[in-house]
């Protein structure tokens, strides 16, 4: 199917108690959803997702990171999603633990969540079904993905690579290592 075919990155971060700050969309694509921070790569200007990861954290959480404070947790391809675009995501986990709620603006809202609250949450379906649980079970190493977002809603996932936190090229690692 032809469609756009965006690129953005995501930024997972924490708190000194292991809540993970998540944003509450007031912008599409997800408005009204909540998900990690992040945004679309300047692909006119040959941005790299580090460099974009970082600016996204100064805009939306006033972070100033470089590229050595973030971990590329995952990379996450989507096609047809919600029948309108092609996705290229970059999953970064931020190194540094977050002391304060980043203040609202116009991309919604922040708040900091245990994880076990993520499954009462508003999230899209595709971070619920596989993105979700392939962070935590992976965290701290890595894993690439490629969902098939079908016309019915649902979705096909295939895991093309996934290493833990000790390095070991493993799907079945649980926990991650942080």
């Amino acid at each position: 199917m032809k469609l756009p075919y965006k690129a953005a990155t995501l930024l997972y971060s924490f708190n000194a108690a292991g809540q993970v700050l998540l944003l509450e969309r007031a912008q599409d694509p997800n408005r009204g959803f909540w998900s990690p921070p992040g945004g679309k790569l300047k692909m006119d200007e040959g941005e790299s997702p580090y460099v974009c990861a970082c600016r996204e954290a100064g805009e939306e959480m006033g972070l100033r990171l470089t590229p050595a404070d973030l971990h590329l947790a995952g990379i996450i391809s989507e096609s047809g999603y919600q029948g309108q675009t092609h996705w290229l995501m970059f999953l970064f986990e931020i190194r540094l633990k977050l002391t304060q709620t980043p203040a609202a603006h116009a991309e919604g809202r922040f708040g900091f969540f245990h994880r076990d609250e993520l499954e009462f949450l508003k999230i899209p379906d595709t971070d619920r079904e596989k993105i979700w649980p392939w962070f935590w079970q992976y965290r701290g190493g890595f894993f690439a993905a490629h969902c098939q977002c079908r016309v019915d809603g649902g979705h096909l996932w295939s895991l093309h690579e996934a290493r833990c936190a000790d390095g070991v090229t493993s799907p079945s690692c649980v926990g991650g290592g942080q």
